[in-house]
């Protein structure tokens, strides 16, 4: 099973990126887990440049969500809204073949909550013809700044919580 990751954050240390990086050490070995680094490479959407050559890095976005069976989101709340960079990206998918009926967990690592966020995603998503999972649906109180991969994988309760989500996943995504 491949599954990719999206982080929402750019963030050098995110609570988000730290999540979705601790979830591979966690997962079953059977997954295959890729956490796509290159959102800060995606050029701002602009409907004249979404056609053939693509820009290197929307090329890359859209091979791997075409290669992944599933897609694991967890993405930070920025003014009550999906922060700009990571809609970009989804921007970028809106006229991809790759992007629709792709099997989509959302999660959210925020401490504070992040609904608005959350709901303006789904929303999002719904609208490109995701496959939600809502049943992998999972929130981590998490601190933002600061949360490592170290300091999640040391702690009992994370890991607990993680391999929950992560199992939810794996019912979701079964036949």
């Amino acid at each position: 099973m491949r599954i990719l990751c999206l982080s929402g954050s750019l963030r050098g240390v995110s609570a988000n990126t730290a999540l979705l990086r601790a979830c591979r050490a966690l997962a079953p070995q059977a997954w295959e887990l890729t956490l796509f680094e290159r959102m800060g490479e995606l050029p701002l959407f602009n409907p004249d440049l979404d056609i053939e050559p693509l820009p290197p890095a929307v090329q890359a976005l859209r091979a791997v969500i075409g290669s992944s069976d599933a897609i694991v989101i967890a993405c930070p709340e920025y003014a009550h809204g999906v922060p700009g960079p990571f809609k970009n990206l989804l921007d970028w998918l809106v006229s991809s073949l790759e992007f629709p009926d792709k099997p989509v967990a959302q999660w959210n690592a925020s401490g504070r909550g992040s609904h608005h966020a959350q709901e303006a995603l789904r929303e999002i998503l719904v609208t490109m013809s995701a496959r939600m999972l809502d049943e992998a649906a999972a929130s981590f109180p998490l601190p933002g700044a600061g949360c490592s991969v170290e300091s999640l994988l040391g702690d009992a309760a994370h890991v607990e919580r993680i391999r929950a989500a992560l199992s939810r996943l794996a019912v979701a995504l079964t036949p």
